[in-house]
């Protein structure tokens, strides 16, 4: 079986990170995901470093699964055969900036009397409405602006988070609502516009966790203690030999780190007494707590800690993370044979489902390489196709591609 997304047909014109790893997953899933490019050049993540066969992994990692076809959305045939497209489709989505897909002639309205019960899908990066609305946006001005890098300077010199959690996020959260509106149209028959931009879906998720400081309105905490007070993440520790994380903020972990580290008296200091006296007195617990790790090597603390129920795993590499035998028990990294990259190691998909097994994931295409066996599927004949492409409107991967 394909998957629950099976039979599910998505018209994706997302570019870079958040649109593209979005419907990757839904790809992973089941969905036919048509991937529509610039005939010049194609999604940007595609000309990035890293390289192997002419492919960026980059784009192998968040676009693998889908079909290529190429159409130039400046020209009149382009936009029409992208609307053409769309009348077989269950899902359109895009992430342009606030109002370019209406000026190019593939907003709602037009892609709507394409298919009336479609799922409309729009990626913004700061909002749809207001001033910084048209704005352009990357990664770390979300970060910046919704509060993450504070948040990670724990109150110190603002920092960025290395990795670019607000795309990524986003992305789930554009997948997660496209499935719950192909599942409230399997019940109404109606489609809808799923709007969420990269700002309010890390408003969101910094709110489940690290903003209980602002949350009862007139009680608000002074903001030089409000990363004391809000974060329920310990330190990475460091040790005789290395780094680790542990985690003991409540009384029984307290209690295990105590006997694993020979200090029972910590149990009866008052500072650490409860679980508000642990966190109001932070900077001392966790200071007293790296002291005790130091004194030993981290596999000795992988041995000692657990034997009293304590939180704790070794910081790995990233090149350790994937020969972790927990990460080989969840068959997590796979490898599969790209025919132009070469043998490629990945992430499966996160999601199992066990009425609906995934087939194992298609490798991402070359440019333009499903161009021809799409369009005629949609109805153009091959002069027709071909005249496009002697025109560039179109284009279809060549097989001395590299």
């Amino acid at each position: 079986m394909a998957g629950p997304l099976d039979g599910v047909r998505v018209v994706d014109l997302t570019t870079m990170i958040s649109g593209p790893l979005a419907t990757m997953t839904l790809a992973d899933q089941g969905a036919e995901v048509i991937k529509i490019e610039h005939p010049a050049g194609g999604d940007h993540s595609r000309q990035v470093a890293d390289r192997r066969g002419g492919f960026a992994a980059s784009f192998l990692n968040n676009n693998r699964g889908k079909r290529s076809v190429t159409l130039n959305l400046k020209d009149p045939r382009g936009v029409k055969a992208a609307l053409k497209l769309c009348e077989t489709a269950d899902v359109f989505i895009q992430n342009f900036r606030p109002g370019v897909a209406e000026r190019i002639g593939l907003g709602e309205a037009a892609v709507r009397d394409a298919r009336p019960d479609i799922v409309y899908a729009s990626i913004a990066g700061f909002g749809f409405e207001g001033d910084w609305a048209p704005k352009p946006v990357y990664d770390p001005l979300i970060q910046a602006l919704s509060g993450l890098a504070s948040v990670q300077g724990g109150g110190t010199r603002p920092r960025l988070v290395r990795t670019i959690v607000p795309d990524k996020v986003t992305a789930l959260q554009a997948s997660q609502a496209i499935t719950a509106a192909l599942f409230a149209r399997q019940r109404s028959g109606e489609g809808t516009h799923v709007r969420l931009s990269m700002l309010d879906t890390m408003v969101a998720f910094l709110w489940s966790s690290d903003m209980a400081g602002y949350t009862f309105v007139g009680d608000e905490t002074p903001e030089e203690k409000s990363d004391q007070a809000q974060s329920y993440v310990e330190l990475i520790y460091e040790t005789a030999d290395g780094w680790m994380a542990v985690s003991a903020h409540t009384d029984s972990t307290w209690a295990g780190l105590c006997a694993a580290v020979d200090r029972p008296d910590w149990l009866t200091d008052l500072r650490f007494a409860t679980v508000a006296a642990r966190e109001i007195n932070k900077p001392a617990r966790l200071a007293l707590t790296q002291e005790a790790l130091l004194c030993d090597t981290t596999a000795n603390w992988m041995r000692r800690l657990p034997a009293h129920d304590v939180p704790c795993a070794p910081v790995l590499s990233r090149r350790e993370m994937y020969d972790h035998p927990q990460v080989i028990a969840n068959r997590a990294v796979i490898e599969t044979e790209h025919p132009q990259a070469g043998r490629l190691r990945q992430a499966r998909p996160p999601a199992q489902f066990s009425a609906t097994p995934l087939d194992p994931p298609e490798p991402a295409r070359r440019l333009g390489e499903d161009t021809r066996a799409v369009l005629g599927d949609a109805g153009y004949d091959a002069a027709t196709i071909d005249a496009w492409i002697a025109g560039g409107v179109s284009t279809e991967a060549q097989d001395s591609e590299t």
